[in-house]
């Protein structure tokens, strides 16, 4: 199940932030608080944040926002995060956020779907190239 952030899941999409940032050996990057999330994401909508649930708990995240592309003439969407917890992947919860995402591309017409993989991230260079992306130079 696939449910859309609201104001009050503040915390937790820091939470999954900490999570992401840890697994890139990034932690030390993060500097998001909950009044910025808040601020940037829900008071000046800029980017929206998707959870993938599995028993009702939130176990991964999407957070991703729209750009514009002037070769195709539309808007586009970039996938910023990706991130499901160690412990719940390798059970659909990513694809189902990709899935949810490929959805919304459809929904909206829009004209790319776009996101970076840190190239040392081979699990999830092979999660993309499983679900037939191609690498964009």
């Amino acid at each position: 199940m696939i449910r859309k952030a609201t104001e009050r899941d503040v915390d937790l999409i820091l939470y999954f932030i900490k999570e992401l940032a840890k697994y890139e050996k990034m932690s030390d990057l993060v500097t998001a608080t909950p009044e910025l999330i808040k601020e940037w994401i829900f008071e000046k909508k800029k980017a929206n944040v998707l959870f993938v649930l599995e028993n009702g708990k939130e176990v991964g995240y999407a957070l991703y926002f729209y750009n514009y592309s002037t070769f195709t003439g539309k808007a586009g969407l970039y996938l910023e995060d990706l991130f499901v917890l160690p412990e719940y992947r390798g059970k659909g919860n990513g694809l189902e956020l990709i899935n949810e995402l490929r959805e919304i591309c459809k929904k909206e017409k829009l004209g790319r779907f776009e996101w970076q993989c840190l190239n040392w991230n081979k699990p999830s260079i092979d999660f993309y190239e499983k679900l037939g992306a191609k690498q964009h130079n």
